[in-house]
């Protein structure tokens, strides 16, 4: 009968392979490691280098208040820093380059869904900064409120969830429209003061809110309660200065079934007989679309999408005139001095007029008619 004898010179050589077996195995069979300790000390650090040390730093830089024994020291200089804007890249793939985002909306009623959404985003969160403009009225200081109230509890969530910067700013103009009602809003008679204090609204957060850092703007309504979560990413993609998706509404039509309907009627192609109204306008007048009493027959976005289930998403189309529900805007654009204009430009006002401003700047506008967002529906 053979056997095998264990010699002096094997034995450490079955020790370790014996200890490499037992690490394999916890690897493979053992409990799933969990990196986040180790992963929240870099995103921790990386939070703490860019916070701002001055209050008088780019707004969207977080900004650490002193500790309750600081109070009593004398506040330093503000800090002088060189920003070479020429290097900023606004880029197709923004967050391989971690570029920042600047997302932007005026905000009159506060929606659970517009928040929720916003914070299912799938963009790196370290690197965006979230804006708002709320009207000094009854609706918003509840709309304050509820807003105040989300960001506290978002932010004090886990670290990589929490937002690089939020900016609450309160309109110092009165609005030009009391009432949020719907039917109220859209009424033709009240349009061009309704969208001229928007524009206001819009060029105060931007003006405030844009920093030396900022790569892309997201201007996002606050009724807008449902896009992919990959909205930045997809719209960024496309590599375009000015880009924007179509807005459509869910609801419930008459046979009780769920469907969905166009919203934002302001993204469209210009037309022969929109130019020829606008040649008997007096110049303080402004061309409205999506009014049966104002036909300019325009090729509308909203018209052009296709509701399938695979509808190339991808499907991009020029425009002339853009809506704000969702619009995606390289920064650039804003600094070159493109921006919502309160008044009649070339007989186009705020977003359109932005569109419009733009082009004259030499930016293009860019459309996605089967890319869909959804707004609240009233």
């Amino acid at each position: 009968m053979s056997y095998f004898r264990q010699t002096r010179s094997s034995r450490p050589a079955l020790i370790l392979g014996g200890c490499v077996l037992v690490v394999l195995f916890y690897f493979f069979l053992g409990p799933t490691t969990d990196l986040s300790h180790t992963l929240d000390p870099l995103l921790r650090a990386r939070k703490s280098a860019a916070a701002a040390a001055n209050p008088l730093s780019p707004p969207t830089s977080a900004f650490r208040k002193s500790a309750a024994g600081d109070s009593q020291k004398p506040l330093g200089p503000p800090p002088i820093v060189h920003y070479q804007l020429n290097n900023l890249s606004s880029t197709a793939n923004p967050a391989k380059n971690n570029e920042k985002v600047l997302i932007l909306t005026p905000l009159a009623r506060f929606f659970e869904g517009y928040w929720d959404n916003l914070a299912a985003l799938s963009y790196p969160h370290e690197h965006i900064s979230i804006g708002f403009i709320i009207p000094k009225t009854k609706e918003g200081n509840e709309a304050t409120k509820s807003l105040q109230e989300a960001v506290s509890k978002h932010q004090a969530g886990p670290l990589d969830k929490r937002f690089e910067s939020i900016i609450i700013l309160r309109q110092d103009f009165e609005p030009a429209i009391l009432s949020q009602n719907e039917k109220e809003r859209h009424a033709m008679a009240n349009q061009a003061a309704r969208r001229a204090g928007m524009a206001k609204a819009r060029n105060s957060l931007l003006f405030t809110t844009i920093s030396p850092t900022t790569s892309w703007i997201l201007w996002l309504d606050g009724d807008i309660v449902e896009t992919p979560n990959s909205l930045i990413e997809d719209m960024a993609s496309f590599d375009k200065p000015i880009i924007v998706p179509n807005c459509f509404q869910r609801y419930t039509d008459d046979d009780g079934k769920e469907s969905i309907r166009p919203y934002d009627y302001n993204s469209w192609r210009d037309s022969d007989t929109a130019q020829e109204l606008a040649t008997k306008m007096s110049q303080d007048e402004i061309l409205l679309e999506g009014y049966a009493e104002m036909p300019t027959y325009r090729t509308l976005m909203a018209m052009l999408a296709e509701t399938t289930e695979n509808r190339d998403k991808k499907r991009l189309m020029p425009l002339d005139g853009v809506g704000g529900t969702a619009l995606m805007v390289k920064a650039e654009v804003h600094r070159d001095g493109a921006m919502f204009p309160p008044f009649a430009f070339y007989h186009l006002i705020e977003t359109e007029g932005f569109a419009k401003m733009a082009r004259r700047l030499g930016y293009e506008s860019w459309g996605l008619p089967n890319y869909f967002v959804y707004h609240y529906n009233e």
